[in-house]
């Protein structure tokens, strides 16, 4: 059985959601990483979710948050530091996906993206969150999404 047929959709649904609580939680504690990442998973146990695509995301974001955050940048109207903590917690993990899990189509990356953010952000904040990851969907997988539109 292939790779993409054992991936459930929902449980990687409930990771990101599980994810942009992580993240904000991180942002506004300043704790530790580990520490942030195992005290947000005891206290909040999780129903279905992909723990490993949590857990191995979470870190990649972690390690590469500067990273992360220079490619963002670029794409707002305004600096990081006044971006709205769930927001960038959700661009960050936008772009995390973006960069480091190219299993995932980049559709589906900004489809999540704007579905977390009505979830979580503000009322409109899923149409700047859906312009800022289209904007790094073009750069960072500029072959994928080419070739999408060759294809229409």
């Amino acid at each position: 059985m292939s790779e993409a047929k054992k991936i459930n959709p929902r449980a990687r649904n409930g990771a990101r959601r599980l994810l942009v609580q992580a993240l904000y939680q991180w942002h506004l504690s300043g704790e530790d990483s580990a520490g942030s990442d195992l005290s947000f998973l005891r206290e909040n146990p999780p129903g279905k979710v992909d723990l490993n695509y949590f857990d191995a995301l979470f870190q990649k974001i972690v390690v590469a948050r500067e990273r992360i955050d220079h490619l963002i940048e670029p794409r707002l109207d305004r600096q990081l530091e006044e971006v709205d903590p769930v927001e960038k917690a959700i661009l960050r993990l936008a772009t995390a996906e973006l960069l480091f899990e190219a299993s995932v189509p980049y559709r589906v990356v900004i489809n999540e993206a704007v579905e977390l953010a009505k979830t979580f952000a503000a009322d409109d904040s899923h149409k700047y969150i859906n312009g800022v990851v289209d904007k790094l969907a073009l750069s960072l997988r500029q072959d994928e999404v080419s070739s999408r539109s060759r294809s229409l």
